[in-house]
């Protein structure tokens, strides 16, 4: 099905994030951290950054669990319905327009972000002690975020089949670099070519979820790790476990809307 010109824009504005810089907001927190990451080299151990890592990985294993993927989506589409979309299921919103379906999207941005920036600022106050609950509730925040904006684009992500989809979404909020998002985007095309031929979507890295786990790029203990280790640092803990969360979570709110906008036109291009 051929793409409208409006379409054909939104494909453009992809193209230019996948290929541009880190966000206004990456390169802004890149610069005010740098104090914090001066001090996290010289007071935080080893030891400490294990921990945060043992968090992530913690959380890598959860959604490896089917349980974990029991989201639903009335909120979704009672939000949806309010816009005046004439939708019963999630995957009706495929059929609407993506000016429509993009307005949804961005209205689960704020909400989230605040939530794991209050989250962050909690646990941040216990220092050290808190870093390895902090972790796991930052993901789980985002992990719903993401599914929230899949449903946004009529793609309901109930099952773990779609964790290779997540993991690269982390993989770009974490890193904001260029080859996280070319990644990404061809895991989307992947995704779009089984919706497409109604086939069951695997990802395109097959084997265990240790194998699917492999490519996960050394950024996120560069860029999420190390700075949620300075929450370790006294006095400046809230603060800094608020910040963090705050654009760890706007940059995948940012990450998922843009692949997710990707895979409903590489969707509706293959139809």
């Amino acid at each position: 099905m051929r793409l409208t010109p409006d379409e054909k824009a939104i494909r453009r504005e992809i193209e230019d994030w996948q290929h541009g810089d880190g966000s206004v907001l990456t390169q802004t927190l890149n610069w005010a951290m740098r104090p914090v990451d001066w001090a996290v080299d010289r007071v935080v151990g080893p030891e400490m950054i294990d921990r945060a890592s043992e968090g992530v990985s913690q959380f890598l294993s959860v959604i490896n669990d089917a349980s974990e993927w029991t989201y639903e989506f009335d909120d979704v589409l009672a939000a949806a319905r309010k816009r005046g979309l004439n939708v019963d299921q999630v995957s009706d919103l495929r059929h609407e327009s993506v000016e429509d379906l993009d307005a949804l999207a961005r209205s689960r941005f704020t909400q989230n972000a605040v939530l794991a920036a209050i989250e962050g600022g909690g646990t941040g106050l216990g220092g050290a002690a808190l870093i390895a609950a902090d972790i796991p509730l930052l993901f789980t925040i985002n992990f719903r975020l993401i599914q929230q904006i899949g449903a946004c684009y009529g793609f309901p992500m109930r099952g773990p089949q779609f964790r290779p989809l997540v993991l690269s979404i982390f993989n770009v909020a974490a890193s904001g670099g260029r080859a996280a998002r070319n990644e990404a985007l061809r895991e989307v095309s992947v995704a779009a070519a089984a919706f497409a031929n109604d086939l069951d979507y695997k990802g395109r890295v097959s084997g265990t979820f240790r194998d699917q786990n492999r490519h996960l790029p050394r950024e996120i203990a560069k860029n999420l790790l190390g700075r949620k280790v300075g929450q370790a640092i006294p006095m400046a803990g809230a603060a800094v476990g608020a910040s963090v969360n705050y654009w760890f979570t706007s940059e995948t709110a940012e990450s998922a809307y843009m692949l997710f906008r990707a895979l409903y036109l590489d969707w509706k291009e293959r139809l």
